[in-house]
């Protein structure tokens, strides 16, 4: 069973750095489309990051441009997802995804906030304030 599971989130102060992990249980990552999404409060979910192996370079949302890095470590199967020069704005729940035969482009899954990825973790709070 296909399984996701999001930690490092937490409070840290604006411009400090926090990693998020996505472990992934019950398939590979290697085929996979997957993404990290987010819902600020009172806000609809969007995408921060989308990547998928067969449809080129990840994409990141402007907001977070040059600040956050996705990657993934085939050996434990897990994504990580780096943030850097945290501000306020970033706070919220984020979550991880992903989503077998994808072939839609990584934008195109995260303007659509991921509707098109079928597994999705719990989420972890992150939290950027004085």
């Amino acid at each position: 069973q296909a399984q996701l599971v999001e930690s490092g989130g937490g409070l840290v102060q604006p411009g400090g750095s926090l990693r998020l992990s996505c472990t992934v249980s019950g398939f590979t990552l290697d085929n996979y489309a997957m993404g990290w999404f987010r819902r600020a409060p009172g806000k609809a979910r969007e995408g921060v990051v989308c990547a998928n192996r067969q449809t080129g370079s990840p994409y990141y949302m402007n907001a977070v441009k040059g600040r956050f890095t996705f990657s993934v470590d085939t050996a434990t199967n897990t994504a990580y997802l780096q943030m850097n020069s945290l501000k306020p704005e970033d706070t919220g729940v984020y979550y991880c995804a992903a989503g077998r035969n994808i072939s839609s482009t990584n934008n195109f899954v995260c303007n659509s906030a991921g509707n098109v990825l079928e597994f999705w973790g719990r989420g972890t709070l992150v939290t950027v304030s004085t």
